[in-house]
Order: structure tokens, then C-alpha cells, then sequence
């Protein structure tokens, strides 16, 4: 099978390899992958930065879905032929997170990740695809959808008539402005781009700030709102911009810590205590979360953005189109042509 190695570290050292194709224990399935998505983690694993002394070699890439072609002699709860997507961190199953769990996560230098035509998983380490999504959709839901679920439906528990500002049009924040919405929220969206702010209102959202053109866009959020603030922020930025999400969220309002692509300047913790504001950091979620959050995906027929597909042999063009930050939504590649659902 064809699968991808970190051999040194950096996109242009991505290699692509020939390995066996994966036995299979007695509590595993196998999958042939069909698709899997790109996260911003993905780059830094590759990049070397997640993990400067990461062991290698190592198969990168945590998101991805497939169908099920082999099952282990004590398995189950599935059977050949059902559609699956890959979990990010197998061992969190429920509950809270914990250290434990948290080393499990796939694609940065532990277990292996699943930029490979085919993966063995433990049984419980996939969940069902929602039906009416197509292979290539249903990757993008392990890390950025449940990233995005977890910070609004979970942690934050959003509920209808809440306002909540989405920085950005990553595959965070795209999966928030939708289930936002679902929740019934009102909803702010930031980009430095009028036409991603206009794709943006096609998904559902209600106030638009272009943050190149407002730079001050806490203002701004702060006008809309009637001077009082959002409920809840979406905060994908780092240092860089939460200062200003700090600035924009309510007195007592809630704050989903994210993201890290701007470290630029310092934090000033002193308006967090004097808001009384929740700032939560959110490490994607649980399989349980997952679970639930599919249901709501199939009951409401939500259909994740696709910002641009690529085949397999072209991994490393896509760590470069995520490295520009110019996507809207997700990136996705495709390891099998013809096949789109």
C-alpha cells in the first residue's frame, strides 16, 4: 500500500513509501481509507514544530474515513463494509480528558496516523460515518468538526438566543458558524476577506467584520451587541487576538481557547478575573462526543465546506495550500478516484 513517511522533518521531505498492508488483531478492524482532511496540526507535525523531538520515522495525518474490509475474530460491533471515520484520540472513549488518554492521539509521532491506504483500528477507535455524507465529508469530522461541537454543544452549552463571535474561516470556525446556527445562536464572523465573509453569510451568519479593514473588530463586536459583548467566543488566534476576543466576550461569558496562529505580543491576564470570564481550553473531544455529534449531523443533514480536494500523491501540495491560510473550510485528500461516497 502506499502510505507517507516523516523521515526528516519538513513538507518538501514528505515521502511517500510502500508498506504492508496491516494485520489485523483479534479487537481490530481494518479499513481501506478513501479520504482523509488536513488540520493546521498536520503542518506542524510535518514542519516539525508540534514535536521538534518526535521519534522517526512516522506516518502523520489524524483524520480520515473508509470502509471497513476485514474484521478481527472478536469484533462485533461492525462488519464488513460499513463506512467509519477515524478517531484522534482512540483512548479517550467518555468523560473528561485526561493524560492517559491525551497519548494516544494519532499522527504526531505516537500510534501511527492515517496517511496510508489502509489502517487496522481498534474497534472502538472509529465511529459511524453519517449516511449522507460523501467519504471525503466524512473526513473532515474527527478533529475540526468535533473541535468545534465540543467548544459550542459541550463546554460552552450553547444554548438559542446566545451570540457567538467565529474569528477566521478555518475549518473551526466554518464547523462553528453551522453549528451555531443548529443551536440557534446569532452569530458574528471575522475574516480578512470580504468574499469568505460572503460564503460565510451563505452558511448562516448574521454580523460580518472584515478585521483587516476594522482592525479594532472588538469594537465593532461590542456595537453589535449593544456595548454588553458575546456569550461565546471561538478563539483560533493565540496571544495574537485574545486579547481582543477578551475585550469582545460578556461579563461571565465564555471563551473556546483553540487555536495558536498568532503568538504576536503579550496577554494581559488581569480583564479575564475582573469579567469573571470562562476561558476553556478545548483539545478536540471524546468518541462519545463524536457519537452525538454525528446524530446531530444526520438529523439536521449538515454538509461540511470543502475548500479544495486533492489526490493522494498530492499530499504535499495540500500541507502548502494549509500552510497559506488561504482556504475557506476544509482540505481534503482523495485516495481513490471515482469514489465519492
Amino acid at each position: 500500500m502506499k502510505a507517507y513517511e516523516i523521515q526528516e522533518f519538513g513538507i518538501e521531505n514528505l515521502k511517500q513509501v510502500e508498506q504492508e498492508i496491516p494485520a489485523v488483531a483479534a479487537d481490530q478492524v481494518l479499513v481501506r481509507l478513501h479520504a482523509a482532511s488536513l488540520n493546521y496540526r498536520d503542518v506542524m507535525v510535518v514542519s516539525g514544530t508540534y514535536n521538534p523531538r518526535m521519534k522517526l520515522p512516522a506516518i502523520p495525518f489524524s483524520d480520515a474515513s473508509g470502509e471497513i474490509v476485514e474484521i478481527g475474530s472478536e469484533v462485533s460491533a461492525w462488519e464488513v463494509g460499513d463506512r467509519v471515520c477515524s478517531t484522534v484520540i482512540p483512548g479517550w472513549q467518555d468523560g473528561g480528558p485526561t493524560a492517559a488518554a491525551s497519548n494516544t492521539a494519532i499522527g504526531a509521532g505516537g500510534p501511527p496516523g492515517v496517511l496510508r491506504e489502509y489502517a487496522a483500528f481498534d474497534e472502538d477507535a472509529v465511529v459511524a460515518a453519517p449516511e449522507h455524507l460523501s467519504y471525503e465529508e466524512a473526513s473532515t469530522l474527527p478533529c475540526a468538526a468535533l473541535t468545534a461541537w465540543n467548544a459550542l454543544s459541550v463546554s460552552g452549552r450553547v444554548k438559542a438566543g446566545d451570540t457567538v463571535l467565529t474569528l477566521g474561516t478555518g475549518g473551526v470556525s466554518v464547523f462553528a458558524i453551522q453549528f451555531a446556527k443548529l443551536l440557534g445562536a446569532r452569530v458574528i464572523s471575522t475574516s480578512s476577506s470580504d468574499e469568505k465573509l460572503a460564503r460565510a453569510r451563505e452558511l448562516g451568519a448574521d454580523d460580518l467584520i472584515n478585521y483587516r479593514t476594522t482592525p479594532d473588530w472588538d469594537k465593532a463586536v461590542l456595537d453589535l451587541t449593544g456595548g454588553i459583548g458575546v456569550d461565546h467566543v471561538i478563539e483560533v488566534g493565540g496571544t495574537g487576538t485574545l486579547p481582543r476576543s477578551v475585550k469582545a466576550v460578556r461579563v461571565g461569558g465564555h471563551i473556546a481557547l483553540i487555536g495558536a496562529l498568532d503568538m504576536a505580543g503579550e496577554f494581559n491576564l488581569i480583564p479575564v478575573f475582573m469579567k469573571a470570564v470562562r476561558v476553556q481550553g478545548i483539545f478536540i473531544g471524546s468518541r462519545q462526543m463524536f457519537i452525538e455529534m454525528n446524530q446531530a449531523i444526520s438529523a439536521s443533514m449538515i454538509k461540511p465546506v470543502i475548500d479544495k480536494v486533492f489526490d493522494l500523491d498530492g499530499a504535499r501540495d495540500a500541507l502548502n495550500h494549509m500552510k497559506s491560510g488561504s482556504h475557506f473550510g476544509k482540505i481534503v485528500l482523495r485516495y481513490m478516484e471515482g469514489i465519492d461516497g
